[in-house]
């Protein structure tokens, strides 16, 4: 990775826009930019500006003017890499904008790499590698709740909490690692009674992590509902009714939707991702047979299951032994059993329904009765409580996947403190514990693969 050279990117979308903004990073930054800038203040050097400070001028070009701009200046280490930033901002013509980048690509610059501004603010302290990570998923936020996420890992949430614990279990390393020099004196210098509450804690935390990656990736990536039920219960109109739109095929003829027809609606700030899936029966067709095994497959993925039932439909044994079926077959999950089509019964009728059912939602997805309180129901379901006390919540596969190892390796160590094994035998797990541990904000030496891998899903510019 070469990091003293200068980079240069346009850090807005390519296309015609009011403006666009254009970065360096770099060294010789300010210096480059310097060099085909001409201030409306006669005799101004941008070189010799404060940091932080914009300038209007001109972007000259062999003698001619390419564009009226607003040039920003950052110094190092007061800016988002670390180094000298320059950001153009200039008209958002596509033509002056590749004529400006051209331009410094042919005296001093080369072109960035996905995501090489924020890894350089990585690689210069400006952020460590899990706030890194999530300026990509503030970028990517489709919704509040991931926007709220993001936001909260992007100011250490996550780095703050592992520091500290690391940083103690650091101190009872360097403790044990004393005792195995004199390991022929019988010597204790880490304290045993603090050294077993501080595993307690970091197993306690960890653990804690770990459980909130479920709901942390679902609200990521839209929180997965399956909607379930018989043929002709109303699936695919329910669907349509909570996109608001007519996505999916809607239909008298049983068994119409054969593939699971999936899209995405925000709710009170919370993704989530409904999936229309085939009419649950029994039956004799090949390719209905593979659309009813899709659909429990997707129920099975699934955080929560809206099962559809018809107002009309069977007698009280039936509707309650589907129920039954389907809380034996996912026990597990989050069920909603909802009533469709209450507009073609009577008051009384659903009263009954009411006393045979416990808590299930009436609705008519075709005349749009009921879908408002549907959605309350959802979020309800949902713990946003989470995100509004400000809780640490994992999003990040590479994360949950570290801190699992550092939970395998301190539960060794637990196990050695409990049979009272000499120090020496889970000492390397102690350390293992913290490179697991130091993966998560690069405080442990990273692979450049690894590093590579992370940034190359950025945008170019970021």
């Amino acid at each position: 990775m070469i990091t003293n050279d200068t980079i240069i990117a346009l850090a807005t979308p390519s296309g015609v826009g009011a403006i666009a903004v254009i970065r360096l990073s770099g060294e010789n930054a300010i210096s480059i930019v310097d060099g085909f800038f001409k201030s409306i203040t006669k005799g101004k050097k941008l070189i010799h500006q404060k940091t932080h400070s914009i300038h209007l001028g001109h972007i000259i070009k062999e003698g001619s003017i390419l564009d009226e701009v607003l040039v920003s200046v950052f110094k190092n280490p007061n800016s988002y890499t670390g180094e000298h930033v320059v950001e153009i901002s200039c008209h958002g013509s596509t033509y002056i904008q590749q004529e400006i980048l051209q331009l410094f690509l042919q005296n001093g610059c080369r072109m960035a790499d996905n995501g090489e501004f924020t890894m350089r603010a990585f690689l210069n302290g400006k952020m460590d590698l899990s706030q890194a990570e999530a300026v990509a998923d503030v970028i990517a936020s489709n919704s509040e709740a991931s926007h709220t996420m993001a936001i909260q890992q992007m100011r250490g949430g996550i780095s703050n909490q592992l520091k500290e614990l690391r940083g103690q279990l650091l101190d009872f390393a360097a403790l044990i690692e004393l005792e195995l020099d004199f390991s022929g004196e019988d010597v204790e210098f880490a304290d045993r009674t603090q050294f077993k509450e501080l595993v307690t804690k970091i197993t306690t935390v960890l653990k804690k992590l770990i459980d909130s990656f479920s709901f942390g990736n679902a609200m990521k990536n839209g929180i997965p509902v399956a909607i379930i039920g018989e043929p002709n219960v109303g699936k695919s109109t329910l669907l349509n009714a909570l996109l608001n739109e007519e996505k999916a095929i809607v239909s008298d003829i049983a068994g119409t939707t054969r593939d699971a027809i999936e899209d995405e609606v925000i709710i009170e700030g919370v993704a989530f991702r409904f999936i229309d899936t085939a009419g649950i029966r029994k039956t004799e067709d090949v390719v209905e047979t593979i659309g009813i095994k899709k659909a429990y497959e997707k129920a099975e993925n699934a955080q929560l299951i809206l099962f559809l039932i018809d107002a009309k439909a069977k007698e009280k044994e039936n509707r309650i032994a589907e129920i039954e079926n389907i809380t034996q077959r996912f026990p597990n999950k989050k069920l909603l059993v909802v009533v469709n089509k209450i507009d073609l019964i009577s008051k009384e009728e659903m009263d009954v329904l009411h006393a045979e059912i416990e808590h299930l939602m009436p609705l008519s997805a075709k005349n749009n009765i009921g879908i408002e309180a549907l959605k309350e129901e959802l979020t309800s379901l949902v713990n946003i409580g989470a995100l509004s006390n400000n809780e640490t919540i994992v999003t990040n596969s590479r994360h949950f996947e570290a801190l699992n190892n550092a939970l395998i390796s301190i539960s060794s160590v637990q196990k050695g403190i409990d049979l009272e094994i000499s120090t020496d035998l889970f000492s390397i797990d102690i350390r293992e514990c913290l490179r697991h541990l130091g993966a998560i904000t690069g405080d442990y030496d990273v692979d450049k693969d690894i590093l590579g891998h992370i940034f190359s899903n950025f945008c170019i510019g970021k």
